[in-house]
């Protein structure tokens, strides 16, 4: 994961860090969270009906599932086949679709809302915002959601130090999106998973950092978690705890 508003990708490096998440696709949905049913709401409130939502970068389908719960008809996308099984198997009546925003195998103009959930940063945004207004309808509307550790509370400070993660808030942080779409908004939601010391330990390992780094890294990390969790916060194995978040939920709409 990258540091939410931190510097963008040539397509290489994009490439490069993007196929960590190839595999691993059951790991990944039994340790990151869902999303919070809010995000949904605000990003389609004011559209007349629910139609066709296409879900890019849907991974496992944590977002997918939320669009799902609200009444959308989902097609899904994502570069990863692995990841697309394991959302098949959580949601079998969804349309899945292998590749890469910047190139949608899909028609002009057949979807009401496109979503990017967790993943703009994987996009070129110039490159995927005119495919995705390409295949929205006119006024058709683009949401980019982002959950993000809320580091204003200390011991998650520096847990999100120890874990390297970057989906941590960037208070000067607005998401670039090409001149198809105008009236960027957005709107934050406070929320809190509950989470054991163990889930933890397992969510480090589905993060970026963590996947490309040395086994001499990886247990270097995960000793250093398992101490501030067990020594020095004290919690018990098997303990009982929230992990604050906030998802950060962008609306756009396409002027074509």
């Amino acid at each position: 994961m990258l540091p939410v508003g931190g510097p963008s990708l040539d397509d290489d490096k994009r490439r490069e860090l993007g196929a960590a998440f190839l595999s691993g696709g059951e790991h990944y949905d039994a340790v990151r969270p869902g999303y919070p049913a809010d995000s949904v709401t605000w990003l389609t409130e004011g559209l007349v009906r629910r139609g066709a939502a296409l879900d890019v970068g849907a991974g496992t389908g944590k977002f997918t599932a939320r669009l799902l719960e609200q009444g959308w008809d989902v097609t899904a996308l994502d570069p990863s086949a692995d990841m697309l099984a394991q959302l098949h198997a959580n949601h079998p009546d969804v349309q899945v679709i292998v590749g890469a925003t910047e190139s949608i195998e899909l028609p002009d103009g057949c979807m009401d809302l496109a979503t990017v959930a967790q993943a703009w940063h994987w996009c070129d945004p110039l490159r995927a915002s005119t495919e995705l207004a390409r295949v929205l309808r006119p006024g058709g509307t683009l949401g980019l959601v982002w959950n993000q550790l809320d580091v204003t509370v200390p011991w998650v400070h520096r847990l999100a130090r120890i874990m390297h993660a970057g989906d941590v808030h960037n208070p000067g942080f607005r998401p670039a999106v090409g001149p198809e779409f105008t009236g960027l908004v957005n709107h934050e939601t406070h929320w809190a998973q509950p989470v054991t010391p163990e889930d933890l330990l397992e969510l480090v390992k589905s993060r970026s950092y963590y996947l490309h780094a040395p086994d001499a890294i990886r247990a270097k990390v995960l000793g250093n978690l398992g101490w501030y969790l067990f020594e020095h916060l004290g919690h018990a194995p098997g303990e009982s705890l929230d992990l604050p978040y906030f998802t950060s939920t962008w609306r756009a709409r396409s002027v074509r």
